[in-house]
């Protein structure tokens, strides 16, 4: 009786925090109060004063993870409506995409050993600019932690999500709407996109299709990141 009461307590304040952190930020966008910030801030907090254990709050709300999968195929909607457009442009977006894993990958790989950090660690960076979903499938090829990669996901997301229009007004070069929401798509996967999504509807659709393909591409070419780098 006591583990169904703690898995209920834990499904329930993770859903309702995060239902009122975003209502909360809808009325007031300031960046401590981001849902993918505040809310997981709250939670750990409420799992430590619980003593809580943290295998137990993950398997008591592994559904919410498993919900990712099926919330990113969402983005493809907006992206069909859009089709003229991601035909006039594939070429560019396709070649962006793989710029951009090819980019994160070795930049990523590269400093962490750079920096001294242990083969697990270098293993979950790689995938950091992977949406959650995608991450997991691609860290587990490499023989990787899924746990730490999604930190590493949710750290890079927020901060895409964070200064990414600060990094823009930083490229006065960089006008296209297809480049700006391409750079969120890569750099900063779904949180990038909801950010882009605020710039304008062809920022959002763009950042959507990078995102997707970029995860796509990420997991097919896992097994050949692993035999160069690992």
């Amino acid at each position: 009786m006591h583990d169904t009461a703690l898995a209920a307590l834990s499904l329930v304040a993770t859903v309702a925090f995060y239902y009122f952190n975003k209502r909360l930020y809808a009325r007031r966008a300031r960046l401590w109060l981001m849902p993918l910030l505040a809310t997981p801030v709250v939670l750990i907090a409420l799992v430590l004063a619980a003593h809580i254990p943290y295998r137990d709050y993950i398997a008591d709300t592994r559904w919410l993870m498993w919900l990712l999968g099926p919330a990113t195929i969402a983005f493809a909607l907006p992206i069909y409506d859009h089709r003229k457009l991601v035909r006039q442009h594939w070429l560019s977006i396709s070649l962006g995409v793989l710029a951009a894993v090819l980019t994160s990958v070795f930049s990523s790989v590269w400093l962490a050993r750079g920096f001294g950090l242990s083969v697990m660690l270098q293993k979950g960076l790689a995938v950091r600019s992977v949406t959650t979903p995608f991450a997991v499938d691609a860290v587990r090829a490499l023989g990787g932690p899924p746990d730490l990669a999604a930190i590493f996901v949710v750290i890079t997301g927020l901060t895409g999500m964070a200064i990414g229009e600060a990094v823009l007004a930083c490229l006065p070069s960089v006008r296209s709407r297809l480049a700006q929401g391409a750079i969120f798509g890569a750099a900063a996967h779904g949180a990038g996109t909801a950010k882009a999504r605020q710039l304008g509807e062809v920022q959002g659709v763009v950042a959507s299709l990078v995102m997707m393909i970029a995860g796509l591409v990420s997991v097919l070419a896992a097994p050949l990141i692993r035999s160069v780098f690992f």
